[in-house]
């Protein structure tokens, strides 16, 4: 399980479940990489390596991209023209506020080099009209509840 965040882009007067509806229906079919997003990870990755340091990067040809950070488990995703964060449920106390605080540091560089809105489906609703507070406090809740449902999680 991880905590999520969604880039997407919405049309005037439509509301988030149609776009995540048409955000499904779209990863059945696997289409290259946009050129627009493709130049956006250009300068996307630079600023992730200053924001999170080391970071593992896996291209595959035109159809996806991934970032990965060993040390916190941030993943930024590049599939067709979906893009996304993601980062486990490991993290408890102060280490989610920090983990968090860099999930949405990543997101706002995202946000801006594409575009696109960062959605937030644990909330519900864009990351831009959330507290960060009310994130930070959830991740370490489901943490908890996750390691004493499995041991250990």
């Amino acid at each position: 399980m991880s905590y999520d965040i969604y880039f997407l882009s919405r049309r005037e007067g439509q509301s988030w479940n149609e776009v995540l509806e048409a955000m499904e229906d779209a990863a059945e079919n696997s289409e290259p990489i946009p050129a627009r997003l493709l130049e956006a990870w250009g300068r996307i990755v630079p600023q992730a390596r200053m924001l999170l340091g080391e970071v593992d990067i896996t291209e595959y040809e035109q159809e996806s991209r991934d970032l990965s950070h060993s040390g916190t488990g941030i993943d930024l995703s590049v599939f067709g023209d979906e893009v996304s964060i993601t980062v486990p449920y490991w993290h408890a106390g102060d280490q989610a506020a920090v983990v968090l605080g860099k999930v949405f540091a990543l997101s706002a560089i995202v946000e801006k080099e594409t575009g696109l809105t960062a959605y937030d489906p644990q909330t519900e609703r864009p990351l831009a009209e959330i507290q960060p507070q009310g994130a930070i406090g959830l991740m370490p809740r489901i943490t908890e509840d996750l390691q004493s449902r499995y041991g250990g999680y």
